[in-house]
C-alpha cells in the first residue's frame, strides 16, 4: 500500500469550466428500484474479496477515465488524509471501521469509498455526477477485476453527521444494516451546483456542503487484464 505523502492540504477551487447543474436537489430521495442484474447475495459472496485495503486501478468507460490510481488508507471519506491524496489528481479509499467512517477494500462485502476532485487538481471526476443507472465500474486490484454497476445517486451534506453517517454505512444508506453485498460509493463535490445556489460554505479543507455520491454492487469478477 501507497504511504501517504506529507505535503499541505489546499482548498478545493472552483473550476473554470462550466459545468451544468443536476436537476435532483440534495434533499432528493435516491431511486429504489434495482437492475434485472442485480446479483443475489449467494453470488456477491462468491465473487467479493476479502475486503482487505489494497491499491486499485479505476476505469469507467462511460467518461472516459482509464486505470486512475486509487490510494487505500485509513481514515473516513474527504478527511484530512484523503484529502492530500486526492490533491494528487487521483482517487482515495478511506478504509476502516464502519463505526468511525471507513470502508473496505475493493470488491469487499461491505462500502468501498472512493472520492476524487471533480472541480480542481486535475478534476479526475469532473464527469461522475453524469453515470447513469447501470454504467460500469471496473476495478483492478491485485490478480483480479471486480466490475460495478451503478444502481442510484445520492446527495451527502457535509454539515449534517445524519448525512455522513448514510454516505459511509456499511449499507449506502442504511446505517446499522449488515452488509450482505459488496458495495461501492463513488463520491465527489457538487461545487458547481451548490455555487449556482448560492452557497459557498466550505469546511477547512475545503469540502463544499454537498457531494454527489454514485452507488454501484459488485456484479462480476474477473481475472485482471
Amino acid at each position: 500500500m501507497n504511504r501517504r505523502l506529507s505535503v499541505p492540504v489546499t482548498l478545493l477551487a472552483a473550476a473554470g469550466t462550466a459545468l451544468a447543474v443536476l436537476a435532483p436537489p440534495p434533499a432528493q430521495a435516491a431511486d429504489s428500484g434495482h437492475p434485472a442484474w442485480f446479483p443475489p447475495t449467494a453470488r456477491t459472496a462468491r465473487i467479493a474479496s476479502d475486503g482487505a485495503a489494497r491499491d486499485a486501478r479505476l476505469t469507467i468507460p462511460a467518461i472516459g477515465i482509464h486505470r486512475l490510481p486509487v490510494v487505500a488508507y485509513r481514515g473516513r471519506t474527504d478527511d484530512g488524509p484523503g484529502t492530500v491524496i486526492q490533491n494528487r489528481g487521483i482517487a482515495a479509499a478511506s478504509i476502516g471501521p464502519v463505526s468511525r467512517g471507513g470502508g473496505v477494500g475493493p470488491g469487499g462485502v461491505g462500502n468501498y469509498q472512493v472520492a476524487a476532485h471533480r472541480s480542481s487538481h486535475g478534476a479526475p471526476f469532473r464527469r461522475t455526477p453524469s453515470l447513469a443507472r447501470g454504467a460500469r465500474i471496473l476495478i483492478d486490484a491485485g490478480r483480479w477485476r471486480y466490475v460495478y454497476r451503478v444502481v442510484r445517486t445520492r446527495w451527502t451534506d457535509f454539515r449534517s453527521p445524519h448525512s455522513l453517517r448514510l454516505q459511509r454505512a456499511a449499507v449506502p444508506g442504511q446505517p446499522g444494516v449488515p452488509a450482505k453485498r459488496a458495495w461501492m460509493t463513488l463520491s465527489t463535490c457538487a461545487t458547481p451546483e451548490d455555487h449556482a445556489r448560492g452557497n459557498y460554505w466550505a469546511d477547512r479543507l475545503g469540502n463544499p456542503q454537498h457531494r454527489i455520491d454514485k452507488i454501484a454492487v459488485l456484479v462480476r469478477r474477473l481475472p485482471r487484464p
